[in-house]
């Protein structure tokens, strides 16, 4: 469900008219009333959420949603009180569902004509430099002092003894104590989400958070969007480099390193201690264990188990892949003496 904070809430709609929408054959209890979207596992019975496959399978087997989006050729059957809707495309349905319940999901809104709304809360001794931006219920902390130019959209809660550089953008977060954030970070954008077909892409409407829990470092330029339904997280203690794209919905775990131009798709679970060097990239639903270690430019495509050090694309254990780097080189110079 989306947080109200940040998301206002047009519903509830009929089934019928959602279906409608989102073209989809509305079933036999087509009157029903849908009060809010969600996902799988956070769903309960006056919920719409939706099913896309495998991978959410034992998910879908124990969800509390009252309804839910399913292919027309899903054969599993919806759990006890869930009402199943079949449709051509699960993400094109629930883009159009999601659009119809929070129409303005994209960027933060602004409407205000001052700079700092009526109803922000700055916290004792906090510092405000010239040009900076409160929307409406922005809590700042004691002592947190933000830079020029920087805006603060509507809901955002920036804990105590922050420290937030010049031209800073945060929308849909919730910030901890003892944070760096420095200039030009984007903390909260929407995600890269899409339902795309021959006829195109659709943008899937971002309706999660971002959570950054306390004494995290944030470099220069570095992007971290929300989460789709749920939450992007950055654990305690991680220190992220400049120029460093985090993607919707990935969790990151405690004391992390993540070195510049390091990219992580969405959906991604970081451990804690992980250290990642330069332009790292990491495939979306990726899984890495506590403590891995991962050399620059690692390419990572599937699951890597913690406490190792890996390199090379797609990654592995930096050893063997140090002898295919060899075995390459020695390759390479017979040809050599082969054409000389």
């Amino acid at each position: 469900m989306a947080d109200p904070r940040f998301y206002d809430n047009k519903g509830p709609f009929s089934l019928k008219r959602i279906c409608e929408v989102a073209g989809a054959g509305a079933p036999a209890d087509g009157d029903a009333l849908v009060h809010d979207i969600a996902s799988l596992d956070g769903a309960g019975p006056a919920h719409l959420s939706f099913f896309t496959g495998a991978g959410a399978a034992e998910q879908f087997a124990s969800t509390q949603a009252g309804f839910c989006f399913v292919s027309k050729n899903e054969k599993r059957a919806a759990p006890q009180g869930c009402v199943a809707v079949p449709c051509a495309s699960v993400q094109h349905a629930f883009a159009a569902a999601a659009t119809l319940f929070y129409p303005q999901s994209g960027l933060a809104q602004w409407a205000q004509a001052e700079a700092i709304h009526s109803t922000a809360r700055i916290g004792e001794d906090a510092v405000l430099a010239p040009g900076v931006v409160l929307g409406p219920d922005v809590e700042i902390g004691a002592r947190t002092r933000i830079g020029p130019n920087t805006v603060i959209a509507r809901g955002v809660a920036i804990g105590r003894d922050c420290e937030i550089g010049s031209n800073v953008s945060i929308s849909h977060a919730y910030i901890g104590d003892e944070i760096l954030i420095l200039p030009g970070a984007q903390i909260g954008g929407p995600g890269f989400g899409f339902a795309s077909s021959s006829k195109g892409h659709v943008k899937i409407p971002q309706l999660g958070r971002v959570i950054v829990q306390d004494r995290v470092e944030i470099g220069l330029c570095t992007a971290i969007d929300r989460g789709a339904l749920g939450d992007t997280v950055v654990g305690e203690g991680t220190k992220i480099d400049n120029l460093v794209q985090i993607g919707h919905n990935t969790k990151i775990g405690r004391h992390a390193v993540i070195a510049g131009h390091a990219g992580i798709a969405g959906s991604c679970e970081i451990g804690d201690f992980v250290i990642m060097g330069g332009q790292v990239g990491i495939a979306d639903h990726v899984r890495i264990g506590d403590g891995a270690r991962l050399a620059a430019r690692a390419g990572i495509i599937g699951y890597l188990p913690g406490g190792q050090d890996y390199g090379g694309m797609p990654a592995k254990p930096i050893r063997e892949w140090a002898r295919e780097m060899a075995a390459v080189k020695m390759l390479a110079q017979r040809d050599n003496k082969k054409k000389t």
